[in-house]
């Protein structure tokens, strides 16, 4: 396995976590934040403030997520500033074509060739 196949892997695994989270939340203050304790001052198995969990763990994914996405530019093949990039831009070694000028037709030509313009 190469890096980028890692990254990609981690990419989608936090992708995943950052949907279960976001869809555990409920955007009215429900959900299973009220569930567990963040509805009111009852506790649920002891658990407090889980809405504030599910904010910053939303953060956290997002902030990971978006590093990770930066991070795995650097680990694709080619890219980075190689030296097939480098090569491809170095126009010092090649000789400069010349293209060769259209010889100028006259009318008479053009009627002895049968074109008609």
């Amino acid at each position: 396995m190469n890096t980028f196949t890692i990254f990609l892997i981690l990419i989608v695994l936090v992708a995943f976590l950052l949907v279960v989270v976001i869809m555990v939340q409920n955007p009215k203050g429900g959900g299973l934040s009220s569930s567990f304790g963040g509805g009111g001052s009852q506790q649920v198995g002891g658990v407090k403030k889980t809405g504030d969990f599910l904010d910053k763990s939303t953060w956290a994914l997002a902030t990971l997520l978006l590093a990770l996405i930066l991070a795995s530019n650097l680990a694709i093949p080619g890219a980075g500033g190689s030296d097939i990039e480098s090569k491809a831009l170095d126009t010092s070694d090649v000789p400069a074509q010349t293209i060769p000028a259209p010889t100028p037709t006259t009318a008479d030509d053009a009627a002895t060739s049968g074109d008609s313009i």
